[in-house]
């Protein structure tokens, strides 16, 4: 009796309560779609893993296999390199035993040369077409007996006499020397040590000068000494030049002989003269003995043994 008239008293809690009542029935329905559609998507994205995962394995094999191949051919390349410099290092060793020999077989040929022009002088200074109108043997009996006072039925033994063989020179150049060969070594000797005693000789107002034939190497190297013999006249120190290319100086209370032009002008230079150091040009030998490789040890010369420097080359291959 009680409930029906509290039911009557509140006439819209019933409507509520139903509406409730209506609620709570949809409920778990709702939770059974939200499970079932969850278990659907946890389904997909464990096979998407799965397939994410093969593919994954399948570019990690090409990747794993690309690796090995480069691999394979980084050790082909290493095997082939230190070949290649086991090879250049005995090139190497080669080619400095050749340029030796070369230099010794260049020394031979220069020594048979100048021995070859020992019977011969060289005039310089006699103006060009001086001797025309007569033969250039005649000319220079003429030219030595009247500079050097000697008997006019003198023979000099003169075999042969020319001018330098170079193109002629414009008239205002520097005139080619005579190249002068005597049948007699004495005689060419006795010509020379008159003509240096008395300072050269003069024709028609123009000095002249005489010096040995020596080849063109050995004159190359003497002429480097130029400025040092122009320094120790101006300090007039006696010098001499002896045979192929020294000079030999008489300072005061010594006498020193250099055997370059380098070592010449740095001794001078340290003496306190006025002089250039001259540094001559590399030859080709020695510019490969100074060439090395560089390495984290240091420097490696050419010249080592071949064992030594394959080992040391091998201590750089990748491990």
């Amino acid at each position: 009796m009680e409930t029906r008239a509290r039911q009557k008293r509140i006439p819209g809690r019933q409507d509520k309560l139903e509406v409730g009542e209506e609620t709570d029935e949809t409920e778990p329905t709702a939770s059974g779609h939200a499970n079932a559609e969850g278990e659907i998507g946890l389904e997909k994205i464990l096979a998407e893993l799965r397939e994410f995962r093969k593919e994954n394995n399948e570019k990690l094999a090409g990747i794993k296999e690309d690796l090995n191949s480069m691999n394979k051919r980084i050790e082909e390349a290493e095997d082939r390199i230190t070949e290649a410099e086991e090879q250049i290092q005995q090139t190497g060793e080669v080619l400095i035993e050749l340029l030796k020999i070369q230099t010794q077989l260049e020394n031979k040929i220069i020594d048979q040369e100048g021995r070859s022009r020992r019977d011969n002088i060289r005039i310089y200074g006699v103006p060009e077409n001086s001797e025309n109108g007569s033969s250039t043997i005649e000319f220079i009996e003429k030219l030595l007996k009247d500079g050097l006072d000697l008997d006019p039925s003198t023979e000099l033994h003169i075999q042969r006499a020319h001018r330098a063989l170079a193109p002629k020179p414009s008239d205002i150049a520097r005139p080619r020397s005579i190249v002068v060969k005597f049948l007699s070594f004495k005689m060419k000797e006795d010509i020379l040590g008159k003509v240096w005693r008395k300072g050269g000789l003069t024709w028609n107002n123009t000095r002249i000068t005489c010096d040995h034939d020596y080849p063109p190497d050995v004159l190359k190297k003497r002429k480097e000494y130029a400025q040092a013999k122009k320094v120790l006249k101006e300090k007039k120190f006696r010098f001499q030049t002896p045979y192929p290319a020294k000079l030999r100086v008489f300072y005061e209370g010594e006498t020193v002989l250099y055997n370059s032009a380098e070592e010449a002008t740095k001794d001078m230079k340290a003496r306190g003269l006025q002089v250039e150091l001259i540094r001559p040009q590399q030859t080709p030998l020695e510019r490969l003995q100074r060439r090395t490789w560089t390495t984290k040890r240091g420097r490696i010369s050419p010249g080592q043994s071949a064992p030594d420097y394959v080992e040391r080359l091998k201590s750089f291959r990748r491990k």
